[in-house]
């Protein structure tokens, strides 16, 4: 799907589903909340932290892939709240990335 069929499929879940949307500020605490557990579950699959329980680190990288989507998820109630097209915000995102960076990366010796 694109990303403007993302935003769709989020708006049509949450009026199905959802109810209605969550205030603005709700929605950034439910985005900071994911991208904690996304952070917890980095930390101990490519950090130096481990699992409590060496049980937890099975399927670990699923949930990984989980909290992606839930992240995701909740930028999609974001952008549709606030009436941001996101695909239009992403194609200049590139352009702008593009124009700044265009030879930055590629000649950083660390990068190397």
């Amino acid at each position: 799907m694109n990303i403007r069929e993302f935003q769709k499929r989020v708006d049509d879940w949450i009026k199905e589903y959802g109810v209605r949307y969550f205030d603005e500020k709700t929605n950034m605490l439910v985005l900071m909340e994911e991208v904690g557990e996304l952070s917890r579950l980095m930390a101990r699959v490519y950090g130096e932290q481990s699992f409590k329980k060496p049980e937890d680190s099975a399927n670990s990288k699923r949930r990984i892939a989980e909290e992606l989507a839930d992240i995701l998820f909740v930028i999609g109630c974001l952008s549709n709240q606030m009436n941001i097209d996101l695909e239009s915000e992403l194609e200049g995102n590139f352009q702008k990335k593009t124009n700044r960076d265009r030879h930055r990366h590629k000649n950083n010796p660390d990068l190397m």
